[in-house]
């Protein structure tokens, strides 16, 4: 793995388990009308870091797709944070970036993705890559 792409894997790593931590600690399992507990600096610094991400990861097409949909979803819950949202909103949207960031780090240790691509190559491991995640 190229120092670029190791490091935007790791940060995609820290991201996802940043989120995955928040998820596990919201309360409201057995009420999901309880309000939800987070503030609004953490996730706008997860946001930043998000779109940080994002930056860096222009010279990898392949994962820019699901760097878009987890910062969309991470602008839903800043756009509503704090009053607006009960735990069940909160965790639908922490478990759509979880799952953007995953299919990142998948796709950034994938072997395919070590590999130099040519033209032909390259827009059949992004098709390859897609297809499946189109359909979740």
């Amino acid at each position: 793995m190229k120092a670029e792409r190791s490091q935007l894997f790791y940060q995609c790593t820290f991201l996802y388990v940043s989120f995955q931590a928040i998820y596990q600690s919201i309360g409201g399992a057995d009420d999901d009308t309880q309000p939800c507990w987070m503030d609004t600096s953490l996730l706008d610094m997860l946001s930043g870091e998000l779109h940080h991400a994002r930056r860096h990861a222009a010279h990898v097409p392949t994962v820019i797709q699901p760097l878009d949909i987890a910062i969309y979803h991470c602008n839903m819950l800043l756009a509503n944070c704090p009053g607006a949202m009960n735990s069940q909103f909160c965790r639908d949207h922490l478990d759509a970036i979880m799952q953007a960031l995953k299919a990142t780090t998948e796709a950034l240790s994938a072997p395919h993705a070590m590999a130099s691509h040519s033209t032909h190559g390259w827009s059949q491991t992004v098709t390859r890559w897609l297809t499946p995640w189109r359909h979740r």
